[in-house]
């Protein structure tokens, strides 16, 4: 079969038209009212776009939600497995344990990164998928790091064989944190032209760009007007009142159709739950009752997945009140970003980013 023919995964459902303008109405609406209480609003008034009706909250039904990909009429899981946190599992074969039941539950959103371990994430996860890639959207991202398109066709032909499947239904470039990121991206020859390759091959479906340290680098990236999918951007109770991407870049993604793919929802450490600041659920449900496709979700154990998949079931969104309350709570934690240093220092940043800018 022709790669442009290649029968849709089951889970890619078509929106239908009234999903479609109703979709349409949340980003309208958030747009309109600006900033994160515009977006709480839009949520309280549409439910996420998850499913639930207008006149009151969604009922939790014992299912992993799922939720629209931005504009491209494909629904996925609130809930992705990380591939950074997989590769830190005991052992290949918990690993795979871990993936398979992830997906038996209903997880469909497989996150990974070429890097990750030194692609031990990434054969790992694509030796649990065998048998089960098409009940997944599989995602991993390219890690050129300012290099050129010949590298990034390069990694994705191993990222590829890694993963055991001949096509991604997303590709992203990988930690754009540095100020000249974007302007590496976008020279000539650079990694933007590598997507726009690997979509054009049928190698790639869907097309996006990922980053952890500044709300200007994303926002730099989206003035390119490129046809970007989908955007990972760290969201957390933390965020919305320090260097703020849920202010700052979340109502422009939501603006653009662009699906967001929130990751760091517990401060990429977990720290504010061991310092009991604030609990795994409330760090989870304070992000799904914002306009996010779905959660990133690391996941090293299966005691995680069990905790993780119980909160996502029984999940119901936050009101506009809960969530200004919970910012006010930790506001005096956020006010020096102990609990971001992905944004306030290089503890969080790649070896091999750094290596490529000197660092």
């Amino acid at each position: 079969m022709d790669a442009g023919e290649r029968e849709e995964p089951l889970l890619s459902r078509q929106l239908n038209r009234r999903q479609v303008l109703k979709g349409l109405g949340v980003l309208g609406a958030a747009v309109a009212l600006g900033g994160p209480l515009g977006l709480e609003r839009a949520v309280a008034q549409t439910g996420s776009g998850s499913g639930e009706s207008p006149a009151g909250p969604r009922k939790a039904t014992g299912e992993i939600p799922r939720r629209p990909l931005g504009r491209t009429g494909i629904e996925v899981s609130v809930l992705t497995l990380g591939g950074a946190h997989l590769g830190r599992a005991g052992s290949e074969a918990e690993a795979m344990r871990i993936v398979q039941e992830a997906v038996d539950a209903g997880i469909t959103f497989m996150d990974n990164a070429w890097e990750y371990y030194d692609g031990r994430s990434e054969e790992w996860m694509g030796r649990a998928l065998e048998g089960r890639r098409q009940k997944v959207f599989l995602m991993t991202k390219v890690c050129t790091h300012g290099r050129d398109k010949n590298v990034a066709m390069q990694q994705l032909e191993e990222s590829l064989r890694r993963l055991r499947t001949d096509y991604l239904d997303l590709w992203q470039i990988h930690e754009v944190i540095y100020e000249d990121d974007p302007d590496r991206h976008f020279a000539p020859g650079g990694a933007a032209e590598a997507l726009l390759e690997a979509k054009r091959q049928g190698k790639v479906r869907l097309i996006g760009f990922t980053g952890h340290k500044d709300p200007k680098i994303h926002l730099k990236m989206l003035q390119h007007d490129f046809p970007f999918d989908a955007c990972q951007l760290p969201l957390n109770v933390f965020d919305g009142t320090f260097r703020s991407f849920e202010r700052d870049v979340l109502p422009e993604l939501t603006r653009r159709g662009i699906a967001p793919l929130a990751m760091k929802t517990l401060s990429g450490n977990g720290d504010p739950v061991k310092q009991r600041v604030i609990t795994v659920e409330e760090a989870l449900r304070y992000v799904l009752s914002l306009p996010v496709a779905t959660i990133v979700s690391g996941i090293d154990s299966r005691e995680v997945l069990q905790q993780n998949l119980d909160i996502v079931r029984r999940f119901v969104p936050m009101t506009a009140q809960e969530m200004s309350a919970l910012r006010t709570r930790v506001a005096v934690y956020a006010a020096d970003g102990r609990f971001e240093l992905f944004k306030s220092s290089r503890a969080y940043d790649g070896r091999i980013g750094r290596e490529q800018h000197g660092l």
